[in-house]
């Protein structure tokens, strides 16, 4: 399959600090591509490395097939980027911001003004066309930070957070937009989120990286069935405070594969959980700990990353 972009034993360093640590991957034209990894994993500087925007200390990075050093006016305007900060100019109105970048990738004005009237209708923006962006909700700025990223019609996009901060209803049709670009108009999406329903849901393929290096790569179903394999047990307590007795003894119970604190509930992983449901409730229950609620669900992107990680991805 033909790569979009290929990073090649790539190296970044900041003094003595080594961010990104002889990484290799390629990212297929045309799939959508989660990117994931804690923080200071390294995650950004890789992205800005494939993207032109930080010049690796050894490696090389191609896009489209060409060296980014030598690489084209073309191919960089094949780039779109929308950043997880909000960039977006308050003076101007919602049209004049898009026509602005548009202007700067040199698309032309009658194109680039049909293609700001359609973002701004998808991204739900259309009655807000003619107002400034200053006296826009975070979320709506949010919407047009994305659409600035697309009026050059990009053949490869890179989506930083773009769901996080809108409300539900936004955040469902920004999803769904995202997955029609690259189901239905073939771009390559690289897409770092740290909302793990929506990398599942949304990723043809995964890639996670911590200490600069490549964990694992694959699609999110192959993961979910070879890392941290079993079904997932959630337990809240009454009494938070208990988690970590709860923890202690629940370790010494045979069968359990893994056990972490994530958010205030014990969850725990065990090839068979339903059968031995009975044992950790009783076992609770002996040492006087009250169970709040308690919960079975199959193992799930989050899991599969506290695996390879040992912390949850805002950690």
């Amino acid at each position: 399959m033909t790569l979009a972009i290929e990073g090649e034993n790539l190296t970044k360093r900041f003094g003595d600090l080594t961010a990104v640590d002889q990484l290799t991957l390629g990212i297929r034209k045309g799939e959508i591509f989660g990117f994931l990894g804690p923080n200071g994993a390294g995650k950004t500087t890789s992205i800005r490395m494939m993207t032109g925007l930080l010049k690796p200390t050894s490696g090389k990075v191609l896009i489209e097939g060409e060296e980014i050093e030598t690489v084209s006016k073309r191919v960089k305007r094949n780039i779109g980027v929308c950043p997880q900060d909000i960039v977006v100019w308050d003076r101007l109105t919602c049209r004049e911001n898009l026509l602005l970048i548009g202007d700067m990738y040199e698309v032309p004005r009658e194109v680039s003004v049909q293609r700001a009237g359609e973002l701004l209708q998808v991204m739900n923006l259309a009655e807000k066309s003619d107002t400034q962006a200053r006296k826009l909700s975070g979320g709506m700025k949010k919407r047009l930070n994305l659409a600035l990223a697309l009026i050059h019609d990009p053949e490869i996009m890179v989506l930083d957070e773009p769901i996080t901060g809108l409300d539900p209803q936004s955040r469902l049709m920004v999803s769904e937009y995202i997955r029609s670009l690259g189901e239905d108009q073939g771009k390559t999406i690289i897409l770092t989120t740290h909302l793990m329903e929506v990398a599942d849901q949304l990723s043809d393929r995964v890639a996670i990286i911590d200490h600069g290096k490549l964990l694992v790569l694959d699609t999110p179903e192959q993961l979910k069935k070879t890392v941290g394999r079993g079904d997932v047990v959630e337990i809240s307590l009454f009494d938070t405070s208990k988690n970590s007795q709860a923890i202690e003894m629940l370790k010494e119970m045979e069968g359990i594969e893994e056990i972490n604190e994530i958010r205030g509930k014990i969850t725990l992983r065990a090839l068979n959980a339903v059968n031995m449901l009975p044992t950790i409730f009783d076992s609770l229950q002996r040492i006087d700990l009250d169970i709040l609620n308690l919960s079975l669900r199959a193992n799930n992107l989050e899991n599969v990353f506290i695996t390879l990680t040992g912390r949850a991805l805002r950690e």
